[in-house]
């Protein structure tokens, strides 16, 4: 990178660093720190909600993934990773279950009612790694934007962003995020239409060779939009920033936000690929995406692109420190419920992420597909207790867990080439169709246990 983008992109920071503050208030009361009220008490509007649902699922990994995956498999690629946005249609109506219609105030409330302790602990476990991992991914973006890692303005980027986003959230906490979460929204729209512009009137831009482009139905595009499908049910449910924003509006406003938040951030994430796609038309041999990037674009068009990824990067953070505070303060009951407590509770969730950033660990998509799989022992409950109003025992809650478990464990060692378990089984295979066959079985196994468990209380009943 050039002194002059690396300096392009620092002011760019420092501009937004600057806006983010001027957008955050302080907030003195629990109320607004922790559910996002005004001064007033008033909750959020539908547009503030539906630009903060969008703001933080199109985050600097995603629109990495998107590019990357559209830069590798075409078309489908750019599909299969949009695929995991209708966890917007889902997670809004999993929200409207629990809230609405049957009145719990979070999802461990249902969790305890139905599954015990043991139901609490375990979705609380798989919530923090998920905000724990966000953290991580969005400073990794940013790090590797500035610099290859390890080099100082890796470093100071990662510090730049840490010490920025961790200040003005300890300030506003929740009422800040959804402050700021529309102000880098509508920054993150100007600058992907202006690149979408950009690519459209390319002399080489070509459609139909995008729309041609995964030619293979059994190639690994095509499998991970499998994976998305199987995952997207479950998926929204242990993504505490999605599921935080269903507890602030009233019914009809929070499901709208939900539906608009789909199209937006799915037209936003499909878009973002498509940079990727048509890259990967022009791509030489071994050359990797971002070295394809500066060969066919001009510098402004690479300042953009990287301004987005650093733009969706800060509106994420403030977001999952936010779920941080209420889930230990206010769903873990962790303490009184005070701002001092929030402010604790996001500055050690903003360590836990650093400190897992200086294992060395760069797999974007890698953190997807585990956290995704991990999650699947909650697809049973959201099919049967949620949506069919079916009871199942303990049992079948703990082995659909042990499998998802499992399932995630074998899935981190066969990608990194730690075990071949499972193409000892089937023969050489990528990883995602290895993705595919965990989550499948996890999937079946899950449900088999639930319906047979569901079926013995049902026997036991009519005994």
């Amino acid at each position: 990178m050039t002194s002059a983008m690396t300096s392009a992109l620092a002011l760019s920071l420092g501009v937004l660093a600057a806006l983010s503050f001027a957008a955050s208030p302080r907030v003195k009361n629990a109320s607004g720190f922790f559910m996002g009220a005004d001064a007033s008490g008033n909750p959020p509007g539908l547009w503030t909600l539906v630009l903060s649902q969008v703001t933080t699922w199109i985050f600097a990994r995603s629109l990495l993934n998107a590019a990357l995956l559209g830069y590798a498999f075409g078309i489908v690629g750019v599909l299969g990773y949009t695929a995991y946005y209708l966890s917007f249609l889902t997670g809004g109506l999993i929200v409207d279950r629990l809230r609405f219609a049957r009145g719990y105030a979070n999802i461990q409330s249902f969790m305890r009612v139905e599954y015990g302790a043991f139901g609490v602990v375990t979705y609380n476990i798989l919530i923090a790694l998920r905000l724990i991992s966000e953290v991580f991914a969005n400073l990794l973006v940013v790090g590797i934007i500035f610099g290859v890692a390890g080099s100082w303005q890796y470093h100071a980027a990662i510090a730049f962003v840490t010490a920025v986003t961790l200040l003005y959230s300890l300030s506003g906490g929740l009422h800040a995020s959804l402050r700021t979460d529309v102000l880098q929204m509508v920054l993150f729209l100007i600058v992907m239409a202006v690149l979408i512009v950009i690519l459209l009137f390319r002399p080489d831009f070509n459609p139909h060779a995008m729309m041609a482009s995964s030619p293979d139905i059994t190639g690994p595009g095509w499998v991970l939009l499998a994976v998305a499908l199987l995952q997207v049910i479950s998926y929204p449910m242990h993504d505490p920033v999605m599921m935080d924003r269903g507890w602030l509006a009233d019914r009809k406003t929070t499901w709208m936000s939900f539906i608009h938040a789909f199209w937006l951030s799915a037209l936003c994430i499909f878009a973002f690929g498509l940079i990727g796609l048509y890259a990967g038309l022009y791509k030489m041999p071994g050359e990797a995406m971002l070295k394809t990037f500066e060969r066919l674009f001009d510098p402004v068009t690479i300042l953009l692109v990287n301004v987005a990824l650093i733009v969706s990067a800060m509106s994420t953070l403030d977001s999952a420190l936010a779920s941080s505070a209420k889930l230990a303060v206010i769903d873990m009951k962790l303490g009184a419920p005070s701002v001092r407590n929030g402010r604790i509770a996001m500055t050690v969730f903003m360590i836990g992420g650093i400190l897992l950033l200086l294992t060395g660990s760069n797999d974007l998509f890698a953190a997807v597909a585990i956290s995704g799989t991990a999650a699947m022992f909650l697809t049973p409950v959201i099919i049967f207790r949620l949506m069919a109003d079916v009871k199942a025992p303990l049992w079948s809650y703990q082995l659909s867990f042990v499998l998802a478990l499992a399932g995630a464990i074998l899935y981190f060692f066969e990608s990194s080439g730690y075990t071949k378990l499972v193409t000892a089984l089937f023969g050489p295979m990528h990883n995602y169709t290895i993705l595919l066959i965990i989550n499948f079985v996890i999937f079946a196994g899950s449900c088999l246990a639930y319906g047979v468990g569901a079926m013995t209380m049902k026997g036991q009943r009519t005994g």
